[in-house]
C-alpha cells in the first residue's frame, strides 16, 4: 500500500458502524492494485449521529465517493444531491459517487445479491422466496428480486422502525411488478414456518447473526428447514452464521453474504472507476467461499 500512495491518489470511503470487520477495504484495494489504479479505500466508523458531517467531509475533501452500510443506508439520502432511480425506489443508498461536487446516491445491493445467486447456480426466478428484513439491503434485494421475475415473496420483519418501510416495499412490488408480495410479523413463528415450507429459498437480510447478534438466528430451530430448501444469508462476518450452521445440519444448499458483498462491490467499483472489477482474481485472493 505504501508503494502505491502518491500525491495523486484518490480516496474512496466506507461509512458504517460497526465496520472494522468489513472485507470491503481489502477487496477494493486489491482490485485497485491489480489494475494499477491510483485509488485507496478506507473504512470510517460513522453512525447516524455523525453522518451529516461525514458527508460534508466527503464533499469538502473531494473523495471520489463512498460506500454506505448499516445504520446509514436509509438516512444518507437526506444529505445527497441526487438519487439513482433504483435508490429512489428502494429508499436506500449504499454507494455515493462524487460527480464534480454533485453527490449522487446509488444502490447496488439488490443487483449484487441476484448476481451472487446466478454465480452460485441458484435460480429463484419464477419461484417463491421468503425473506427476513426490511432495512436498506433487504429492501434492495426484495425490489430487485421482484423486478427480475421472482413469482412470490413473503417478507418478514419485526415491528420496528423499518416496518413502515416494509409496508411501502410490498406496495411498490405489488403495484410495479408481476411478483405477489405479502408482509408478516417476524415474531409470528407459525406464519414464518408455514411460508418457508413452500418456498424455494429462505433469505436472512437482517443483521441477526453478525456482531452484536453473533450466534443468533431469525428461526429458533432446524424444524423450519428442509434438505431441498436454499438458505442464504447477507451476513459474511462470520462466514457461517448460526442460520447457515443449522442449514448445513439439515443438508440445505447455502450461500453466505460474500457473493453479495463481492458483486455489489463490483458494481460500485465500476461507478467510481469506469472499470470492471477482476472478479476471478478477487475470489482467489480473498478466498471467497459461499458456504463457509
Amino acid at each position: 500500500m505504501a508503494e502505491r500512495i502518491t500525491g495523486h491518489t484518490e480516496l474512496i470511503g466506507l461509512m458504517a458502524y460497526p465496520i472494522r470487520h468489513s472485507s470491503s477495504p481489502a477487496m477494493h484495494n486489491e482490485a485497485f492494485a491489480y489494475l494499477g489504479l491510483d485509488y485507496a479505500y478506507l473504512a470510517f466508523e460513522v453512525d447516524n449521529s455523525t453522518l451529516e458531517d461525514a458527508v460534508k467531509g466527503l464533499r469538502a475533501l473531494k473523495l471520489v465517493g463512498s460506500n454506505v452500510s448499516m445504520p446509514n443506508k436509509t438516512v444518507v439520502h437526506k444529505y445527497l444531491d441526487e438519487l439513482s432511480p433504483a435508490a429512489e425506489m428502494c429508499g436506500a443508498v449504499n454507494t455515493i459517487v462524487n460527480d464534480n461536487g454533485k453527490l449522487i446516491g446509488h444502490i447496488t445491493d439488490g443487483t449484487g445479491f441476484m448476481q451472487a445467486l446466478k454465480d452460485n447456480d441458484i435460480d429463484v426466478i419464477g419461484k417463491k422466496m421468503t425473506i427476513a428484513g426490511a432495512g436498506g439491503a433487504a429492501t434492495a434485494i426484495e425490489i430487485q428480486a421482484a423486478l427480475d421475475g421472482v413469482k412470490e415473496m413473503s417478507i418478514f420483519n419485526i415491528k420496528d422502525k423499518f416496518w413502515d418501510n416494509a409496508v411501502n416495499t410490498v406496495e411498490k412490488i405489488n403495484t410495479n411488478t408481476n411478483c405477489r408480495a405479502t408482509l408478516y410479523d417476524l415474531n409470528d413463528l407459525d406464519a414464518l414456518k408455514k411460508e418457508i415450507a413452500d418456498s424455494y429459498m429462505f433469505t436472512n437480510a437482517t443483521g441477526v447473526g453478525m456482531k452484536p447478534l453473533e450466534g443468533k438466528a431469525v428461526i429458533p430451530d432446524t424444524s423450519f428447514l428442509r434438505p431441498d430448501l436454499i438458505v442464504t444469508d447477507t451476513v459474511y462476518s462470520p462466514a457461517e452464521t448460526e442460520l447457515l450452521r443449522m442449514a448445513k445440519e439439515v443438508g440445505c444448499k447455502r450461500m453466505n453474504g460474500f457473493g453479495m458483498m463481492l458483486f455489489q462491490g463490483a458494481a460500485a467499483f465500476k461507478l467510481w472507476t469506469g472499470k470492471e472489477m477482476p472478479i476471478a482474481h478477487m475470489k482467489e485472493v480473498l478466498g471467497i467461499s459461499y458456504e463457509d
